[in-house]
C-alpha cells in the first residue's frame, strides 16, 4: 500500500482544505475495499498546494475499483437498506403516564452528556489512558461529575477550548455545541415538515439557520456543496470524504423521541435527515441511534434497547458487526476496560469521530452503566474517541430508562434549564420547553 506524502498529513478534517479533503477521501475508500495505489502515487508527484491539481485527484479517487474480497455488504437507499433486513422491530406503546417525563429526561440527559463529555472531545490526544490518568490525579476516577479542574495544570495534560463552561463548578447553563444544535433543528423540522420531512428540506433548513463555520467534517462539506448549487441528491457523496462518520449518527435522537416504542418509524424518518449528508454506515448510524432511543421507551433495561436497535441496522454491515461485537462481549462477562481493549484494538484504525466505533463505545456504556445514568455516560466518555457525541446519545437512552427521578442534581442543577445554541433563533433555548414541545409531537402524532 502506498502512503500519501507528509505533505498531506493533518488533523483537521476541513472540507474546504483541499489537501484534507485528498488525504481522507483516500482513507475512506481504503477503509470501503477500494484500491486507490495509483492516485495516491500521483499525489505524492504534484505540488500538494496546487488546488486544482489535488482536487482533480480527489474527484478521480470516485472511479476507484472495489476489491473482490470486499466481506460486507451494505445497501444504500430506504427500499434496499429495508430489503437487508430479516424482520422489522415490532411496535410497542410506550406508557403514557411516564411519557413526557422520560422526554424531559432524554433532553437532560442529552444535554449534561454532552457537556460532561466537551472538556476532552480531542480523541486522538485525550486516549482512555490519559482520561484515566488525570482523574487519578484530581481523586476523580471514576468519573461521576463533570470533569475537575487541576490547578496548575499538570504537564501533558490540556483541555480543550470549551472548558471554561464545561468543567466542575464552571457550568453555568449548557454550553453550545453541534450536538445540540441538531437536535433542536430535528425538532424544529418536524413541528415545521412532520413525516413529510425530504432531504430537500433538511438542506433548506441547515443554511437558512446554521451558520457554515459551526458545522464540521459531512455536515460542512454539503453545506458547501448545496452553496455551491449542487442538488441535494448530489451533496453527500460529492467532495465528502466524511459522508460514514459520526456527523449523523449526532443528529438521530430526536426521531426517536417523537416514534417513542416505534424504531422502525423512528429509522425511517431518521434516513431522510441522514441522506442528505451520508451514506452507508453514516447513515445507518443515525438510523440506529433513532431506533435506540426510540426502543428505550418500552425497555427495562438497556440490552433490550440496544437488540432491538439493531434490527435497523444492515446485518452485513460493519455497524451491525461492531454492535454484535459488544455484545457478545457483554454476554461473555468481560470487564468493561477488557471490552474496551478490545473495542479500541478492533476499531481504531477509523478516525476517532467514524460512526463505527463510537457506536460501539456507545453500546459498551449502556450495557455497562447496567441502568445507571452516571455510570452510563461516565463510562463512554471515559473510552475516549468522540467523547460529548458519545456522551449525548448515551445520556439521551439512559435519561430515558432513568427518568427525571434517575438523574443526578449535581448534573442536571447547574445546566439551569437553558442550553446555548448556534440556531439562528433558539439561542438560550429552555431545555424543558424544548422537551415540551417533543412531548406535544409524541403525544399527538406527526402529521
Amino acid at each position: 500500500m502506498i502512503q500519501l506524502a507528509e505533505e498531506y498529513r493533518h488533523s483537521e478534517y476541513d472540507p474546504l482544505n483541499p489537501k484534507d479533503l485528498l488525504h481522507d477521501e483516500v482513507q475512506q475508500r481504503r477503509e470501503t475495499g477500494y484500491d486507490v495505489d495509483s492516485v495516491v502515487e500521483r499525489a505524492n508527484q504534484v505540488d500538494a498546494d496546487n488546488r486544482l491539481a489535488v482536487l482533480t485527484l480527489v474527484d478521480e479517487l470516485g472511479g476507484a475499483q472495489r476489491t473482490r474480497d470486499w466481506p460486507y455488504v451494505e445497501p444504500e437507499g430506504l427500499p434496499d437498506i429495508t430489503a437487508s433486513l430479516p424482520e422489522l422491530p415490532s411496535v410497542r406503546a410506550p406508557d403514557p403516564l411516564t411519557l413526557e417525563d422520560k422526554i424531559h429526561a432524554a433532553w437532560l440527559g442529552r444535554v449534561a452528556g454532552c457537556n460532561i463529555g466537551k472538556p476532552v472531545e480531542m480523541g486522538w490526544y485525550w486516549t482512555p489512558q490519559r482520561i484515566r490518568t488525570y482523574l487519578e490525579l484530581a481523586g476523580a476516577y471514576p468519573l461521576r461529575d463533570y470533569f475537575p479542574v487541576l490547578d496548575p495544570m499538570p504537564d501533558g495534560f490540556e483541555f480543550n477550548e470549551f472548558w471554561p463552561v464545561t468543567t466542575r463548578g464552571h457550568v453555568n447553563g449548557s454550553a453550545r455545541d453541534d450536538d445540540i444544535d441538531y437536535a433542536i433543528l430535528a425538532l424544529h423540522m418536524l413541528e415545521k415538515y412532520g413525516k413529510s420531512l425530504r432531504p430537500s428540506d433538511v438542506a433548506e433548513e441547515w443554511t437558512g439557520l446554521l451558520p457554515l463555520m459551526q458545522t464540521f467534517t459531512a455536515e460542512r462539506a454539503v453545506y458547501a456543496n448545496l452553496t455551491a448549487g449542487l442538488a441535494p441528491a448530489e451533496v453527500a457523496t460529492f467532495r465528502n470524504p466524511y459522508r460514514e462518520w459520526i456527523g449523523a449518527q449526532i443528529r438521530g435522537d430526536v426521531y426517536g423521541y417523537v416514534y417513542p416504542g416505534d424504531p422502525w418509524s423512528a429509522a425511517s424518518l431518521a434516513f431522510q435527515d441522514a441522506s442528505l449528508s451520508h451514506v452507508a454506515n453514516g447513515v445507518y448510524g443515525e438510523m440506529w441511534a433513532a431506533a435506540l432511543v426510540s426502543a428505550a421507551f418500552v425497555s427495562t433495561e438497556a440490552t433490550d434497547a440496544v437488540v432491538s436497535s439493531l434490527q435497523v441496522v444492515p446485518p452485513k454491515s460493519r455497524l451491525a458487526e461492531a454492535i454484535r461485537h459488544v455484545l457478545r462481549m457483554f454476554e461473555d462477562g468481560l470487564s468493561w476496560q477488557e471490552a474496551l481493549d478490545r473495542i479500541r484494538c478492533a476499531y481504531g484504525h477509523y478516525s476517532w469521530v467514524h460512526t463505527v466505533n463510537n457506536a460501539a463505545l456507545i453500546v459498551a456504556g449502556l450495557l455497562w452503566g447496567d441502568g445507571d445514568f452516571l455510570a452510563s455516560v461516565a463510562f463512554a466518555v471515559m473510552a475516549g474517541w468522540d467523547t460529548d457525541s458519545n456522551g449525548a446519545t448515551t445520556g439521551s437512552v439512559a435519561g430515558i430508562l432513568a427518568g427525571t427521578s434517575g438523574l443526578p442534581q449535581h448534573i442536571i442543577e447547574p445546566l439551569h434549564d437553558r442550553t446555548r445554541s448556534a440556531m439562528f433563533g433558539y439561542d438560550n433555548s429552555r431545555i424543558s420547553e424544548l422537551a415540551e414541545r417533543t412531548f406535544a409531537l409524541a403525544r399527538h402524532g406527526l402529521r
